[in-house]
């Protein structure tokens, strides 16, 4: 039943994406190439309307049993409400957070928690009062992670593609059924939009598709490793490891430069990529190969013994510095490792 869900649900937006493309342009909700963005020709966004919409169809049909099905429908309409308008007429920094913030609390008070972590050696760690924080401040961060990762023809689609599929397969061995049902209506629609999606984009998903796709995926994740040990906790930021960690770097490049952190600028971790040379799909192709790399450590992480675990958050660190350093995502200067290893090589 859950692989009728998301064929369904891609069949529906195959069908739906052309019928929203065509609105878009309609009504304005057009995306204009400028000195930041990559495209140069004028592009329809709002296809994340589509992405909603097949899923939305797919959850009234086959309306998998949950108290947080409610609760994930009316947060995720708030998201999608943000979403449009912001296409539309181009919200403020405030007003975009202010709709996810409003968004995340409907998911919390509706029982979306991290209640507690079972540490490894034994005691738990009750956050109590702190769970309404900590839970928000993870689906914003989740849903703003999406949102700045998408920058080129079919990326924020396909790596949200490759972290539902990771989430909802995970959740089978779980035997979470719930959120096997919302990953898999989730990643049918994602995938029936990226075949309009992927380079050469017909139809861009907008803040509409980026906000949706980061709340189902924060909300998701959170569903899929509540209330589990310290390591479990660790999992969906492993899964969602390329766009947490090219925000982080975000914000610390910002942090560095002493500008705003809601300030845009082109050295995010595919346009970095693009400026060493590597083509538009040759780019979005290698940053679907580092999803899918840290969603198999995910895997592994959650399959293995202490010692493995702790071997695969070390080989990961290792990983995201050298990819930090070889791309400049922080800055061209900074190269600590690959400067040890060139010196070390000159001295031999």
């Amino acid at each position: 039943m859950e692989y009728k869900a998301l064929l369904i649900c891609f069949i529906l937006s195959v069908i739906i994406t052309p019928i929203v493309k065509k609105l878009a342009i309609k009504i304005g909700a057009t995306d204009k190439p400028d000195a930041r963005k990559v495209h140069k020709v004028l592009m329809p966004r709002l296809g994340g309307l589509a992405i909603f919409i097949s899923f939305f169809v797919g959850f009234i049909f086959f309306f998998p049993e949950s108290k947080y099905a409610l609760p994930i429908i009316i947060g995720a309409g708030i998201i999608i409400l943000t979403g449009v308008l912001d296409d539309l007429i181009e919200l403020s920094p405030k007003l975009k957070l202010g709709g996810q913030l409003l968004a995340a609390l409907v998911v919390v008070l509706g029982g979306v928690q991290v209640d507690f972590i079972n540490l490894p050696f034994g005691g738990t760690i009750e956050f109590g009062l702190l769970s309404i924080p900590i839970t928000i401040i993870w689906i914003i961060a989740i849903t703003n992670a999406i949102n700045l990762i998408d920058g080129l023809d079919g990326l924020a689609a396909g790596v949200s593609a490759i972290a539902l599929l990771t989430i909802s397969g995970m959740a089978i061995t779980m035997g979470n059924i719930f959120v096997v049902f919302m990953g898999f209506m989730m990643l049918g629609s994602t995938l029936g939009f990226l075949i309009y999606n992927f380079y050469p984009a017909k139809i861009f998903m907008g803040d509409t598709g980026s906000l949706f796709l980061g709340f189902m995926i924060g909300v998701l994740s959170l569903l899929g490793f509540k209330n589990v040990t310290l390591f479990s906790f660790i999992i969906p930021v492993i899964i969602l490891g390329v766009p947490i960690s090219d925000t982080i770097f975000a914000i610390v490049r910002r942090t560095i430069q002493r500008k705003p952190l809601s300030a845009p600028d082109k050295s995010h971790l595919h346009h970095c990529l693009i400026n060493l040379g590597y083509t538009h799909p040759e780019t979005v192709l290698m940053i679907y190969a580092m999803s899918a790399l840290f969603s198999l450590a995910a895997v592994i992480f959650s399959q293995t013994t202490l010692f493995g675990a702790s071997f695969v958050i070390l080989f990961l660190i290792i990983m995201i510095e050298l990819i930090v350093e070889m791309t400049g995502l922080i800055g061209k200067e900074y190269r600590p490792i690959l400067n040890l290893i060139k010196d070390y090589r000159t001295k031999r």
